[in-house]
């Protein structure tokens, strides 16, 4: 009978459901960044990815598993990168990668990902080929690109009427790629008889006082500058000492941003038109909601890499949850023209060129309470500021 018994139950347990180990654990999303380098921008990037984290697991996760961000810090060089991103396929067995800041680097990644047949979505990096010219299959870039956001500004650089134009920019693809854009952008728009003086200096390393006082030496009619961070704050604080933005529009990309205007405090340039976001006077409700939890999670204020840290982990749960799959070439399928509601509204990625619609806001800058803010300010919709998919596919390598 004590037989019987047993064979009974081992019978009736193998009908019983088994918890595989594979569905108990988390979906690992592969990420890198240079926090070391650009703690500034992306301190609030990884508060963003938390709180996004944090929200998707509070609703049950996706694909009926938690997901875990596993970061690594790739110093700002491309070659860590490449190395770091390999030990996140091989060590950690991540399903997609997602991150990286400077253009460069996230160029190098973009084509590890190319060689290893791995998602990639790039978070911040902002130079055009990593779309275009270098564009791959696997490769998704998530902020509005040097070409969109100098395309937000060039019609009213145009309406000043200005000629001689003196352009200053971080010496790497981002700064090269911007000037470049800048400069065939106006020649479209405003014909011939624009000069175009350029002064590139080392990302990191410039030195305020010669570039300022050289571009006094070149009597520009205005300036385009594609200056961040620290050079950003040199430079305005001794082309303010020195007379030369006086009777002189300006225009910087990225200049609104709080990472870079925040520190400025009363030197913040007023008049400057720029990029930026205004968080403290967005009224849209997908916006109230997403400044209303960072504030009450961190106790502080979002920067703009809070809303690229928070879209990039939101972009890669839609993109599984649309694929129903980690798989890549799952995923793939999914990434295209796929939509993710953002702080900054809806966005999509487009098909064409794997290029995100998420815009930027542009204003000029003025000064209230002692600190600098975005003013006269509208958001440019990513979409409207693109060129004809004729014109990418022609940018684009084919087959890629």
């Amino acid at each position: 009978m004590s037989r019987l018994i047993a064979i009974l139950v081992l019978a009736l347990g193998g009908l019983a459901p088994v918890a595989h180990p594979a569905a108990a654990q988390t979906i690992k999303l592969g990420e890198l960044n240079s926090y070391k380098q650009f703690p500034a921008f992306l301190d609030p990037y990884r508060k963003g990815m938390q709180l996004a984290v944090d929200e998707v697991n509070a609703a049950g996760g996706v694909l009926g598993r938690r997901i875990e961000v596993v970061s690594r810090d790739d110093n700002g060089v491309p070659g860590d990168a490449v190395r770091v991103a390999e030990e996140l396929i091989a060590r950690e067995h991540v399903s997609l990668l997602m991150g990286t800041f400077a253009s460069n680097v996230g160029l190098a990644v973009s084509d590890f990902a190319r060689q290893r047949k791995v998602l990639f979505l790039a978070a911040e990096p902002l130079t055009d080929k990593i779309v275009w010219q270098d564009g791959n299959a696997y490769t998704y870039r998530l902020r509005a690109s040097t070409y969109m956001q100098t395309a937000m500004l060039v019609p009213d650089a145009v309406k000043t009427g200005r000629k001689r134009w003196a352009i200053v920019y971080p010496n790497y693809e981002y700064g090269q790629a911007a000037t470049e854009t800048f400069k065939r952008q106006m020649i479209a728009r405003a014909g011939s008889g624009l000069e175009f003086i350029e002064q590139p200096v080392p990302l990191g390393k410039i030195e305020a006082g010669a570039v300022v006082q050289a571009l006094l030496d070149a009597h520009p009619d205005a300036i385009f500058s594609s200056l961040f961070g620290p050079d950003l704050a040199r430079f305005v604080r001794e082309g303010q000492l020195r007379g030369l933005f006086k009777d002189r529009p300006v225009f910087n990309l990225l200049g609104g941003e709080p990472e870079y205007l925040d520190p400025l405090q009363d030197e913040a340039p007023v008049g400057w038109y720029v990029t930026g976001y205004p968080w403290y006077a967005i009224t849209t409700p997908e916006h109230r909601r997403f400044l209303d939890a960072y504030q009450a999670k961190f106790h502080d204020y979002p920067r703009l890499g809070s809303v690229v840290g928070y879209s990039t982990v939101k972009t890669a749960v839609a993109a599984i949850s649309r694929a129903g799959s980690t798989d890549t070439p799952r995923l793939l399928a999914a990434m295209q023209n796929l939509k993710v509601a953002t702080p900054f509204g809806e966005i999509s990625f487009r098909a064409v060129d794997h290029q995100s619609t998420m815009g930027a806001f542009v204003g000029r800058i003025g000064l209230r309470d002692g600190k600098g803010v975005m003013v006269d300010f509208r958001y440019a919709d990513g979409k409207d500021y693109l060129p004809p998919d004729d014109v990418v596919r022609k940018l684009r390598p084919a087959g890629r």
